[in-house]
């Protein structure tokens, strides 16, 4: 079983941890606010009213021992920043960090933040990805410029194999997963024969230009 600390808990925090917890692993949050620890301290493992930019309260409390740290602490750009530093040093593995603004983002990953998320920002663009274009399931920003899309079958797909679609040769995509609705099954890696049916979902990964050419492509 991992073991996960989640330091703040905001609405991000909150839910992360809360889910995390749901999904069997073992979760430890802590807060400098005792009424956010009492909102949640009957759905994690262990919850911490404590002073998290406390370098020996981190180290009292078993955070260099975790798998994974994720770090939500608000606004607060220096305490992230900090805190990020000191997970670090102690030797975290893992270290997911909320970022508030891309400055905020560069400091974070220059001191060795393993990950930095945007929330609002990546909550807006899979919004508007889905809005813009039909067949656009799910999108998830990776690294700065590259995506995963889920993205459903088109007429232009139906029919024909990945190795006849050339994805990766024309667009520079690499089809990571096959997910069929009928009957319920995942291929991942797909099969290059395989023949895409109407109900079936497409998993694919590369450049965010060469996405949006591709969702053009498959636009009914």
């Amino acid at each position: 079983m991992r073991l996960f600390v989640v330091i703040g808990i905001g609405n991000f925090g909150y839910y992360t941890a809360q889910h995390l917890y749901e999904l069997g692993s073992e979760v430890m949050v802590i807060d400098s606010n005792k009424e956010r620890i009492q909102s949640i301290k009957d759905q994690v493992s262990r919850a911490v009213v404590a002073d998290a930019t406390d370098r020996e309260v981190l180290e009292r409390l078993g955070v260099p021992d975790v798998d994974v740290a994720v770090v939500s602490v608000g606004d607060r750009l220096d305490t992230s920043i900090l805190i990020t530093l000191y997970l670090k040093e102690m030797g975290v593995k893992e270290v997911v960090v909320k970022a508030v603004t891309v400055d905020h983002g560069k400091i974070l990953e220059k001191i060795g933040a393993s990950s930095v998320i945007f929330p609002e920002r990546d909550s807006g663009v899979r919004l508007a990805n889905s809005l813009s274009s039909s067949n656009v399931i799910e999108h998830l920003p990776l690294s700065e410029g590259y995506s995963i899309l889920e993205i459903a079958a088109s007429a232009k797909l139906v029919g024909k194999t990945l190795k006849e679609l050339r994805l990766r040769n024309r667009f520079g995509i690499q089809v990571i997963a096959i997910k069929e609705l009928v009957p319920d099954r995942m291929h991942m890696p797909p099969d290059p024969d395989f023949v895409i049916k109407d109900s079936d979902m497409l998993i694919v990964v590369g450049q965010d230009e060469s996405l949006e050419s591709l969702k053009k492509l498959t636009l009914t």
